[in-house]
């Protein structure tokens, strides 16, 4: 089985920074894309951003400038730093990643998801 586990979450003030980090493990052939989502409460699952295995980055625009994805390919590891964190930041922060994972010779496409990491951004 492959798993993602986040940490890093918890309480900043306004203006403060985070990292999160989303480590993968299991039996893994190789990952593509690692995503970084986020939901407030009462609200859908929002996309905050994306990295390729060759470290290609998007942002969505309420992030742009503040936000920071990185990875580390040999840890199968993707980091979130959040900067000038805002209120409207409050959310648990999920990763999702396309993993090439399984038994030899099974391996399998797999889309696998975090369990989550709450950030609290309040005074």
């Amino acid at each position: 089985q492959v798993q993602l586990v986040e940490s890093g979450g918890g309480l900043v003030q306004p203006g403060g920074s985070l990292r999160l980090s989303c480590a993968a493990s299991g039996s893994i052939f190789g990952i593509g894309v690692m995503v970084w989502y986020r939901q407030a409460p009462g609200s859908q699952r929002d996309l905050v951003g994306s990295i390729t295995s060759s470290g290609t980055t998007n942002y969505v625009d309420s992030v742009e400038g503040r936000f920071t994805i990185s990875r580390d390919n040999a840890k199968n590891t993707v980091y979130l730093q959040m900067n000038s964190l805002k209120p409207d930041d409050t959310a648990v922060y999920y990763c999702n990643a396309d993993v090439k994972g399984g038994r030899w010779p099974n391996v399998r496409d797999l889309q696998v998801w975090g369990q989550g990491t709450l950030v609290t951004v309040s005074s």
